[in-house]
């Protein structure tokens, strides 16, 4: 999984943290989830604030 997979991203952190709200999570905590899910692979330093804006944009929509 890649930081450009946002869809699988967001499905595998509804999985991962069922009962959070992706509106409360900063971004440090929400790369540190990312990086820390079983089959992610890419760079650290490829992810930055939009990535994570559209992870978390893509996690909230996973919800509803």
């Amino acid at each position: 999984m890649q930081w450009t997979d946002i869809v699988e991203i967001a499905i595998e952190l509804v999985e991962t943290h069922p009962d959070t709200d992706p509106l409360t999570v900063n971004f440090v905590d929400l790369r540190n989830w990312v990086l820390g899910l079983p089959g992610f692979d890419d760079d650290p330093g490829r992810c930055g604030e939009k990535i994570l804006e559209a992870i978390q944009a893509a996690w909230i929509d996973e919800i509803d």
